[in-house]
């Protein structure tokens, strides 16, 4: 990201950029960064954006090699097209030597380091992976945000947002500015400013959930279910979420003989680092044998469900019954 940073501070610009990884916001905010500084968007006569699988790699090597209409640059936006997951010899082919009036911005979901696309774009100009930030960074970003608005909060509130709302950076974004507005005037951010107004995510309820049922507490439990069933959350997909808490919580455990590094948790489960340090903390408490079981009890009410012999929102009651008496 520094590189980009660097790239449009310095008015310095490689032929090629690639943009990709989990971090929507990031994806999106680097994309408008770098777009706006190649070519004003605006101008139609030299930026043209590419969108999808049916991209036609020779339609954009024609208008690559057209010359910009009274600018230094055309720039060529090309999103979720595939080509770094397949097959696209002849684009591949191009950005070996292509037209030096023209950029490339290349985003997209998934890509395939091994790929001939992604290569030719690492040697024609740079690539970006885009993740969330590690906990320390995605606070400060946060407290930078809250400090636009004139406001100022502590770490605990920001973490008290993070177990609310989760750590998708869109999604803080959008909550910080609700705190803001139901704060009206007030400077300091309080942690009930953040209960009052913020969404809670599922995942964090889900887990809410698991820690009630295996701490035996059964009101608690179903009461959280309840309250997902009047927010019109489908039983199988609750379900499901239950599985999939018992799954992480299964390897984060098994990972923990390894490393405890989050970070490192983080790189192997696919979540984010303050999410894997939450899964940590919480480990010790379960056996593996447990977690198993628990597992294969969720996967045999699914087959239930599916088979008629029980209904969705009855396999969810008997799951919770049972694992927390």
């Amino acid at each position: 990201m520094r590189g980009i940073d660097q790239d449009v501070k310095d008015g310095k610009f490689s032929k090629a950029y690639l943009l990709f990884g989990t971090e929507e916001y990031l994806k999106s905010y680097y994309k408008k960064k770098l777009c706006g500084a190649l070519c004003d968007p605006e101008d139609t006569m030299n930026y043209t954006r590419f969108e999808g699988k049916d991209v036609n790699p020779a339609a954009v090597i024609d208008l690559a090699e057209t010359l910009p209409f009274f600018k230094d640059r055309r720039l060529i936006l090309i999103e979720n097209s595939g080509f770094f997951k397949g097959s696209c010899d002849e684009l591949a082919d191009y950005l070996k030597s292509p037209c030096e009036t023209t950029c490339f911005v290349f985003c997209e979901n998934d890509v395939d380091k091994r790929s001939r696309m992604y290569k030719a774009v690492k040697n024609a100009g740079r690539i970006e992976e885009l993740v969330s930030p590690g906990e320390d960074e995605l606070v400060s970003w946060c407290a930078a945000l809250f400090k636009r608005y004139e406001k100022k909060v502590r770490r605990g509130s920001i973490l008290r947002l993070f177990e609310q709302s989760g750590t998708d950076m869109n999604v803080l974004k959008n909550e910080i500015e609700k705190v803001v507005s139901y704060m009206g005037g007030r400077e300091i951010v309080e942690d009930a400013d953040i209960d009052e107004v913020c969404t809670r995510e599922i995942r964090n309820q889900i887990f809410d959930m698991v820690e009630a049922i295996t701490d035996k507490k059964s009101r608690k439990a179903f009461s959280l279910y309840y309250d997902l069933l009047a927010l019109k959350e489908p039983p199988m997909r609750i379900l499901f979420l239950i599985a999939r808490q018992f799954n992480m919580l299964m390897q984060v455990k098994e990972l923990s003989q390894i490393t405890r590094d989050p970070k490192e948790l983080a790189g192997k489960t696919g979540l984010h680092p303050y999410v894997a340090k939450k899964y940590l903390m919480k480990c010790p408490s379960y056996s593996m044998d447990y977690l198993k079981q628990a597992l294969e009890e969720c996967l045999s009410l699914e087959q239930d469900v599916k088979s008629g012999k029980l209904t969705d929102t009855m396999a969810v009651e008997l799951l919770i019954a049972e694992k927390s008496k």
